[in-house]
């Protein structure tokens, strides 16, 4: 791996850890007395109760069946599908619901598959979920590499999540070293 290689994978990686401290709501599905780790109390948690906590404390709790996304945070393969079209079908980078919607979709995948695997939900759902996904990335890189050809207004550049800005700016510096070579006497 390259120099580039190493630092986009790090400021990805980045992004992806401040997405796993942000919070989220979510919903008790069983009675849970709670456990301690590290000094904090996690529980106890209630069958019916709502509660907002960080995405890396609530996923061993989504994984074990205490706890499950709230309805409004939910991102399946419906609202995967839906994105995927919005991007399909527009030409403009448009703006996500969210900078760190990617990282969303990526976390949100490992509960799709947890789904599947214990037949709450039927293995098409994982398979459309990365079909929409692989659309939207896909969607979202063409248009990113032509917004890198330019200069970005702040209009444009507010429109990018942070993992795309990060490789906006790789990719426009090198398109601008590239042109540069030849286009210099």
């Amino acid at each position: 791996m390259n120099e580039l290689e190493i630092k986009l994978i790090d400021s990805l990686a980045r992004i992806n850890f401040i997405f796993q401290n942000e919070e989220l709501y979510t919903e008790c599905i069983k009675n849970f007395e709670g456990f301690s780790i590290l000094g904090k109390n996690m529980g106890p948690f209630e069958k019916g109760k709502k509660y907002k906590m960080k995405l890396f404390e609530a996923a061993p709790l989504i994984t074990n069946n205490v706890l499950m996304v709230s309805a409004n945070e939910k991102c399946d393969n419906f609202d995967v599908q839906r994105y995927a079209i919005a991007e399909r079908d527009d030409i403009k980078l448009h703006k996500m619901e969210h900078n760190l919607f990617l990282n969303k979709v990526k976390e949100f995948k490992k509960f799709m598959e947890k789904s599947v695997k214990e037949g709450e939900k039927p293995p098409d759902f994982l398979k459309n979920y990365d079909s929409y996904l692989l659309n939207i990335i896909e969607s979202r890189l063409l248009k990113l590499l032509r917004l890198s050809k330019s200069e970005i207004s702040l209009n444009e550049e507010q429109r990018l999540t942070k993992s795309e800005y990060i490789l906006y700016k790789q990719i426009s510096k090198l398109i601008k070293t590239w042109k540069g070579f030849f286009l210099a006497t």
